[in-house]
């Protein structure tokens, strides 16, 4: 049965200590990248807002992060998330690799300026 979390604080503290400090520093380059963002669970993983709306996803499995959606962003964008693409819309981190949190705060301040410009 999947868990029910009420708080993102309560969503991290679910996994072992070495992927939480993974899942706060997520957390941390997103806030730093949406200005004024808040924070929320929704469809049970982290959820980034902007006026009450959401702009990224977040979550931790077994073996890897995963950040969701993904941005349009410019080619070089494209080019440096290629190969973290997973499924459709997802961006997926192995754990048993650097998790590259500058690219992830990029991807969370790009959904930002699509949130804000009415285009995500």
């Amino acid at each position: 049965m999947a868990q029910h979390f009420d708080t993102v604080d309560e969503y991290i503290a679910s996994y072992p200590a070495e992927v939480q400090g993974i899942l706060q520093e997520i957390r941390r380059r997103c806030h730093a990248a949406v200005p004024d963002s808040s924070e929320m669970i929704s469809y049970g993983i982290p959820t980034i807002t902007l006026g009450g709306k959401f702009v990224v996803y977040f979550a931790g499995w077994a073996h890897h992060v995963s950040v969701y959606p993904m941005p349009n962003g410019d080619e070089a964008f494209r080019a440096s998330i290629a190969p973290y693409r997973a499924a459709k819309g997802t961006l997926k981190f192995p754990l048993a690799k650097p998790v590259p949190y500058e690219l992830i705060g990029q991807a969370a301040a790009l959904l930002a300026a699509e949130r804000r410009s009415g285009t995500a």
